[in-house]
């Protein structure tokens, strides 16, 4: 019981010190090439949040994540990509070979990060955050494959979430997006 009782105070301490996180800007990720990015920096930008992975059938959306971006940067849009092997070792390279592959193929210009996992017990605490109901419940759910966007308001809650199956481009993307910009 004493132990139960311990385990129990430590658990409430813990919490109290470290909170939930209530936005994205409250977190730290890698970029692609190893430097540390504080998502705090994009305050007020509309970002586009995005676990890729470069031999899946899905990979020839990087073409029109890149053309959203150069469309919306100067209104307020950032595209994040994160490679994830998660679903059938579809990323299986290194950062460097997934930066040069993104380059070379699709001239991607957006933010990439360093590789993560989207899901299990290693998930990154920033995806735990967006597939969390205290992050949106509307949102909120496992990730079931790669190129699934998130798209997250200039206030870093998460406001709306597309499938793997829809195009980056597809309307209902671009309209939440203008939405989310408040064109």
């Amino acid at each position: 019981m004493k132990t139960a009782l311990l385990l129990l105070a430590t658990a409430t301490l813990m919490s109290a010190a470290n909170p939930a996180p209530t936005s994205v800007h409250e977190f730290k990720m890698k970029s692609i090439d190893g430097k540390e990015v504080n998502l705090a920096d994009y305050k007020g930008k509309v970002l586009l949040m995005v676990n890729v992975a470069s031999k899946c059938g899905y990979t020839g959306q990087y073409k029109s994540l890149e053309a959203l971006y150069r469309k919306y940067k100067d209104k307020g849009l950032v595209v994040m990509g994160f490679p994830a092997n998660n679903f059938l070792w579809q990323e299986p390279g290194s950062n460097e070979e997934i930066a040069t592959f993104c380059k070379r193929t699709y001239d991607v210009s957006f933010p990439m990060f360093s590789k993560i996992s989207v899901l299990g017990g290693d998930k990154a605490p920033l995806y735990d955050y967006l597939t969390s109901d205290a992050a949106n419940k509307k949102t909120s759910g496992m990730i079931k494959w790669n190129f699934t966007k998130f798209l997250i308001g200039p206030d870093g809650k998460p406001v709306a979430r597309f499938g793997p199956g829809t195009e980056p481009d597809a309307a209902e993307v671009t309209a939440a997006i203008e939405q989310a910009l408040g064109k």
